[in-house]
């Protein structure tokens, strides 16, 4: 398993999915907004939960919850749309809540346990403890990578 090599401290953008903390690098992380107006795309993957107008732009919007293997729930006031960029794309990502913005001392991310690895270490760069309470740190471009459903690009819309 490649790791991605974290420096002497990084920011992140941590979010909440069931009652988990995940933590996604803030140097992705274009801008947090409210969930509304989320239009269905026929025949799509269940993760993809359609396409939103962020900005002037259409983004595709992916259902965390959904990525894991989890169940969806309806979008509540805390419900966040983040919206990332990686590897040329711009993708939306809904979770249940984004809670912080915090840096982590890159000491502090250790990899994911052997007994978690065939499991979900493709999608974790690695797991930091902070003030008591486990944090996921997510390898965004995994993650993407293997949604087959989100679009190369956003559309521009005039």
């Amino acid at each position: 398993m490649a790791t991605t090599a974290v420096s002497d401290s990084e920011k992140f953008i941590l979010f909440e999915l069931i009652n988990t903390t995940y933590g996604v690098r803030s140097s992705l992380v274009t801008r947090l907004e409210m969930v509304e107006n989320v239009t269905p795309v026929p025949n799509s993957p269940p993760s993809l939960e359609g396409i939103v107008l962020s900005r002037g732009r259409i983004i595709p919007a992916i259902n965390l919850r959904a990525r894991f293997g989890f169940a969806k729930v309806p979008y509540d006031l805390r419900t966040r749309l983040i919206v990332v960029e990686s590897g040329g794309r711009t993708v939306g990502l809904i979770v249940d809540a984004a809670r912080d913005f915090i840096t982590i001392p890159g000491e502090d991310i250790k990899p994911p346990p052997e007994s978690i690895a065939n499991l979900s270490a493709d999608y974790l760069e690695g797991i930091a403890t902070l003030n008591g309470r486990v944090v996921f740190i997510l390898r965004l471009d995994e993650i993407l990578k293997t949604t087959a459903e989100v679009p190369s690009s956003a559309a521009k819309v005039s």
